[in-house]
């Protein structure tokens, strides 16, 4: 065969290839998605990947539902994530450590507290909005059942809905060395969308008497809860 009939195929051929993308992706064809990020920050371990749907790096973290988080206090702005509102109360560099864990039953919630002024009452709940510079943008105490009133006029204190079962109170005295740890177990979880957002912890151990219920003096420091 004349040598010009091997050379049309061969040309062919090569055209062909240099259509396809790498190891033969299709041009315009998406790769794999990398895979989902862990729903929870692991103290010490490095950020975890946003999924897609998560808010850019400047927008609001996305919610901790499950895991660990942790942080250092310190007067905002040095700190956003652990912040102290009473250097006296929270010391600047004391710590709390909070996980929560689904099972069977329900959710249970972990505080571990470090560098606190010894032998001193603290009361602590989860609350709706992450820290700021101003402690009451923290929002009211996170309810498994809303208080219907308390929406518009905040906050709750209806021993009916203000109380450790609808709520989660982390109270605690500190030992001889400024450290506690306390949990709460619930037989619900949290909202998937609009789960608790902060830890708060106050100056006081929390009431329970109508028309207090749920209050326990100046807040006094706030660890967002956030998967970053």
């Amino acid at each position: 065969m004349h040598p010009r009939a091997y050379a049309l195929p061969l040309l062919l051929t090569a055209a062909l290839t240099g259509c396809a993308g790498p190891a033969g992706q299709a041009p315009g064809s998406a790769g794999s998605p990398p895979p989902g990020s862990t729903p929870w920050l692991v103290s010490g371990a490095p950020s975890p990947a946003l999924p897609s749907s998560a808010p850019s790096p400047g927008g609001l973290a996305a919610p901790l539902t499950e895991g660990t988080v942790s942080g250092t206090f310190l007067p905002f702005p040095r700190s956003a994530r652990a912040v102290t509102y009473d250097p006296k109360v929270v010391p600047p560099g004391a710590t709390a450590e909070l996980t929560v864990s689904r099972t069977a039953a329900g959710t249970t919630v972990r505080l571990t507290t470090r560098g606190l002024v010894p032998r001193r009452a603290y009361g602590a709940h989860l609350h709706t909005r992450p820290c700021t510079a101003t402690p009451e943008d923290a929002g009211p105490h996170y309810q498994h059942r809303p208080d219907p009133k308390a929406a518009a006029s905040p906050p709750s204190v209806d021993p009916a809905y203000a109380n450790p079962r609808n709520e989660v109170w982390l109270d605690f005295t500190a030992d001889t060395r400024g450290a506690a740890s306390v949990s709460a177990t619930q037989n619900w979880t949290f909202d998937e969308v609009e789960p608790p957002r902060s830890l708060i912890v106050h100056a006081e151990h929390t009431r329970t008497a109508a028309g207090k219920a749920g209050t326990a003096g100046p807040r006094v420091a706030c660890l967002t809860l956030a998967t970053r």
